[in-house]
């Protein structure tokens, strides 16, 4: 297919970073400076002119989305005939391993709250709902961390039921990342949000169709809307290897840690480490299973080398 019918067929409208940020429109800027560099992970880039220019035009949109959302929600209640309790609007964050997905949640999750009339607004990411290293080092999973099989499906999907239908106080796994494994027997409660924002690298996973035509549920089948932030691979494996240089002189020296065999490594020797981790474990995650995924997101956020966002793709309607 040639370049004109790609973009005939393009089921996304693109914009550059300066139509984007003309569709902030009035949108007021509630968080300051110092909230800003708060939500902002360490080794990412956020500041106020990205919130400004991206994140706002993205808020303005979603409260379209969810407006609307709630509009057919009570209609179909009516047409049913049914009292049916509230329905949480859930909202997906994919993309790969340093991309900045952690950032990006947490943006969204202050700008929101921040809507009149202050809805709930909670956040949950995926890394919880992975396979204790236990069960991994028993199912010989440990270098495929991350990867679709690595989590526990069925418990992630049981949430996310229980939160689309409403449930009061439903739990959700504690996972460290200085332990690099859930915590025992520790959990986030999540009662009745107004928004819920899932955020994980596999989160628009899809499964293998069944020959049967039963219903094969997916993490996505919950979502309402869902954002996928995407780099070029040079790009994502130049921020792992600064993101891991820079857990190496902070996280990592903690002896609690499970990368604290690497707080002694030369500059040479951590960057030849986090090179081999990205080869065998996250550029293989990235284009078998990460990557494969961008096209069913509602908004594509594309990045350049710089952590700016460069292009946004918004899905047709």
């Amino acid at each position: 297919m040639d370049a004109r019918a790609e973009q005939i067929y393009n089921p996304y409208r693109v914009f550059t970073r300066a139509q984007w940020a003309k569709l902030r429109d009035d949108t007021p800027m509630t968080l300051d400076a110092e909230e800003i560099a708060a939500l902002r992970s360490m080794y990412d880039r956020l500041d106020l002119k990205e919130v400004e220019e991206i994140y706002l035009p993205l808020s303005r949109l979603l409260s379209i989305y969810v407006a609307a959302t709630q509009q057919l929600y009570f209609s179909q209640r009516r047409f049913l005939g049914i009292v049916d309790r509230k329905m949480p609007y859930i909202i997906g964050v994919a993309g790969s391993v340093a991309v900045g997905k952690s950032t990006t949640a947490r943006v969204l999750q202050a700008l929101l709250a921040r809507w009149s009339p202050r809805p709930k607004v909670d956040l949950i990411t995926t890394d919880g709902f992975l396979y204790s290293n236990a069960v991994l080092e028993r199912q010989a999973l440990m270098q495929k961390k991350g990867f679709p099989e690595s989590y526990d499906l069925p418990r992630l999907l049981s949430f996310l039921s229980d939160i689309k239908a409403g449930r009061r106080r439903v739990r959700a796994p504690i996972y460290s990342h200085l332990t690099y494994d859930i915590v025992p027997n520790e959990y986030v409660t999540v009662d009745r949000p107004d928004i819920l924002i899932v955020e994980g690298v596999n989160v628009l996973q899809t499964g293998r169709l069944p020959r049967d035509g039963k219903a094969v549920p997916v993490v996505s089948d919950f979502f309402d809307f869902s954002v996928y932030i995407d780099a070029d691979e040079p790009v994502l494996r130049e921020w792992y290897v600064q993101r891991f240089l820079a857990l190496r002189d902070t996280a990592f020296h903690d002896p609690r840690s499970y990368f604290h065999r690497y707080a002694p490594l030369s500059d040479e020797e951590a960057t030849a480490t986090a090179l081999a981790i990205w080869e065998r474990t996250n550029l293989a995650n990235l284009e078998d299973n990460i990557l494969p995924t961008r096209p069913r997101a509602t908004l594509i956020m594309k990045k350049g080398a710089d952590h700016v966002v460069e292009t946004v793709a918004l899905r047709r309607l």
